[in-house]
């Protein structure tokens, strides 16, 4: 499988993300985990808007990677959701009869008020 160039996009393709509710439970529990410290650097930057409100900009990446929802771990590799950079890589087809409900998106339904 070959690799995203995600470095230098700042998220701009990273939202609005739909979530499920066990994504929900997921991001909750990482974000609990995470040093508080973290979380409020995390909280508190500015972001494109639209772009995910875990998308850490000083970074160049996503601030809950290991928590991040399907649609973001399959982002690039289907093509249904190419990405613009490197589109060779993205060779599966989405079935999506296997995909739970969404409950929101982050960024419009969830926002960090509903985190804290």
């Amino acid at each position: 499988m070959g690799k995203l160039p995600c470095e230098g996009c700042k998220g701009l393709c990273c939202g609005p993300v739909p979530i499920t509710e066990n994504e929900l439970k997921n991001i909750k529990k990482r974000l609990k985990s995470m040093p508080t410290k973290l979380r409020i650097e995390l909280k508190n930057q500015q972001r494109f808007v639209g772009t995910c409100i875990f998308y850490d900009m000083q970074k160049d990446r996503c601030g809950i990677h290991s928590a991040r929802p399907e649609i973001c771990r399959m982002f690039g590799y289907y093509q249904e959701l190419v990405c613009f950079r490197n589109p060779v890589v993205a060779t599966k087809t989405m079935k999506t009869s296997t995909f739970e409900k969404h409950i929101g998106i982050l960024s419009i339904d969830y926002m960090w008020k509903d985190f804290d």
